[in-house]
């Protein structure tokens, strides 16, 4: 185990998403007894000690927030990348646990000192599996602009910088198996990617005591054609099942949303839901046909609430295939019909999906879970610094 951990995220603390992912993460830290410091924006968990914790949301930089937000996010990632790295030189941590897009200069401290670092990526390679340029005509095109959109350009997080990150990190936390190809086909040798699934509150999310009688379908998350809404959208029409609903739960953008203006009685969308789990507990089958995630945490929360699952393999390693659910390529309209008739014509294999995605997530996939496997990571990541 490391002795003295900074950690840094250009986001929160505690709270959902990649919040929690981070009031998980200092947790095993705090309760290992060596985080040193965590450097963020914003803090909502009243677990690790504040002390601990140094908040930039009185940073200089806030005063951009007038800013588009690509701008924006850059400049506080960029406010917080430079702040770690001043930590850093100052001396006293042994391991840096950082983010991808956040962390450029930290690292090439890091590097400087001698300091292993673990990088946390929360999607895929940024070329996502493809082979591209070092740089395209476009970035050329950004790097050559005049000012001041030169002064606004060099705020962005480039894609130059987020592949500087993988070089000089000495782990990288990759999600799911498909975010592991990515980097295996950019070229990083195997020995740095690290699988580092995430975790669910299988307390909060927990199966309903009587299943509905009614199939009821339910996508949880942003409507956008990424995540195969489109998709799911006409392979409902097509469909035209009886005893059945489609539950939408998030907002449609602009293109989805075009798409729902004659949507079909039995569509209903519900947008921002507090209480995401007693929507899944109150449905049968949980649909996430995305074409590109790191690992949805909707899944975990789904299998948690003992739902049967339609979904990618592009969207993380929860749903194993024939187990607890049916996986199908991403934008095939006619794989999902299928996998939707299938799972509405048999409500017993329904269930047998529900149940073993339940005992999955309960069996590997808790925050416990989640902790154990940082610690792995850390001592991996100290092994290959030589320390």
């Amino acid at each position: 185990m490391p002795k003295a951990l900074l950690y840094s995220i250009a986001a929160g603390i505690g709270g959902s998403g990649l919040d929690q992912v981070a009031a998980e993460s200092l947790i095993a830290s705090d309760r290992g007894g060596f985080l040193s410091r965590a450097l963020a924006y914003h803090n909502h968990q009243h677990v690790v000690p504040t002390s601990r914790i140094e908040l930039l949301n009185r940073h200089p930089v806030r005063l951009l927030s007038f800013l588009r937000r690509e701008y924006y996010a850059g400049a506080k990632k960029h406010a917080l990348d430079h702040r770690a790295a001043q930590r850093l030189a100052a001396g006293g941590f042994d391991l840096l646990h950082t983010w991808s897009g956040d962390c450029v200069q930290s690292l090439r401290e890091a590097e400087r000192l001698g300091v292993p670092s673990v990088l946390e990526i929360p999607t895929w390679h940024r070329n996502k599996g493809k082979i591209k340029k070092d740089r395209t005509w476009s970035e050329i095109q950004r790097d050559a602009a005049p000012f001041p959109r030169s002064l606004l350009n060099r705020m962005l997080v480039t894609r130059q910088q987020v592949i500087e990150e993988y070089a000089r990190a000495t782990l990288i936390l990759v999600l799911s198996e498909k975010a592991r190809e990515t980097f295996l086909i950019a070229g990083l040798p195997s020995e740095k990617l690290f699988l580092h699934s995430r975790g669910v509150d299988v307390d909060k999310f927990q199966p309903a005591a009587k299943p509905s009688e009614k199939f009821r379908a339910i996508f949880v998350g942003s409507l956008i054609k990424r995540k195969g809404v489109h998709v799911l959208l006409e392979a409902w029409r097509r469909l035209n099942l009886e005893n059945a609903e489609l539950h939408l739960v998030g907002h449609p953008s602009a293109d989805i949303a075009k798409l729902l203006t004659d949507a079909p009685s039995n569509i209903v969308v519900h947008g921002f839901v507090r209480d995401v789990a007693a929507e899944l507990r109150s449905s049968t089958v949980h649909i996430f046909p995305s074409e590109c995630e790191g690992s949805a945490k909707v899944t975990y929360e789904a299998a948690a609430c003992g739902l049967a699952q339609i979904t990618t393999r592009e969207s993380g390693d929860i749903v194993v295939n024939g187990e607890n659910g049916l996986l199908i390529p991403p934008n095939d309209v006619d794989a999902l019909s299928e996998a939707i008739k299938q799972l509405h014509a048999d409500r017993d294999l329904t269930r047998r999906f529900g149940a073993a995605g339940r005992k999955r997530v309960v069996e590997n996939f808790t925050w416990e879970h989640f902790r154990e496997r940082l610690l792995d990571a850390y001592d991996r990541a100290l092994l290959l610094g030589g320390r």
